[in-house]
């Protein structure tokens, strides 16, 4: 009688054990899934720089620095790749800091290019600039939508009995994307 408890404990165990491991593997696909939506957003915003760009170049005698921040900044994020096997803390951060520098540029282009009237009624200007400002949109809700991934998987991760399996399976800890530094304060605006 005694072994038959042991038996069924053990294979109460195993059990426990395969259904832990494949609620984690489910979890983790559907945060590498989301990884891929925010980095084909990213990628997006990538292709749509260069016709920013030249666009604003072949228009106005435009300021050549800030044109070359903008494909810098562009260059260094699009080197910045991450696995969606690795997406540990740190390098979703570095991601995010090569992601922040490129919206920097970004922004000092567009705002550059207010004071060039003529650029601001071309129609190729203001189409990729509303291309690219829906393209902002989708990073942030692919953002939003990765985080809510991570969360799931994080927590599931956590629960107990999972919490045993994880670490002995080595499933690890998922970063998260953070707001940018200095986010939490407001701009400040003049007229």
């Amino acid at each position: 009688m005694r072994k038959y408890i042991i038996w069924i404990v053990l294979g109460a165990l195993v059990l426990l054990g395969f259904s832990s491991y494949n609620g984690l593997v489910g979890k983790q696909e559907n945060v590498g899934l989301a990884w891929g939506n925010v980095e084909s957003d990213y990628q997006r915003r990538a292709d749509l720089i260069p016709n920013l760009v030249n666009t604003v170049k072949g228009y106005a005698n435009f300021e050549q620095e800030t044109l070359t921040k903008v494909m810098e900044a562009r260059a260094s994020a699009t080197q910045v790749k991450i696995d969606a096997n690795n997406l540990t803390p740190d390098n979703v951060a570095a991601f995010q800091q090569a992601q922040g520098a490129l919206s920097s540029a970004l922004g000092r282009l567009l705002a550059v290019a207010e004071a060039y009237p003529d650029l601001k009624a071309n129609q190729n200007f203001l189409d990729l600039q509303a291309q690219l400002e829906g393209t902002e949109n989708r990073i942030n809700v692919s953002r939003q939508r990765f985080n809510e991934a991570v969360n799931e998987y994080n927590t599931s991760r956590r629960r107990f009995p999972t919490v045993i399996f994880a670490s002995l399976l080595g499933f690890g800890e998922k970063g998260y994307f953070k707001a940018d530094a200095g986010a939490e304060k407001a701009p400040e605006v003049k007229f």
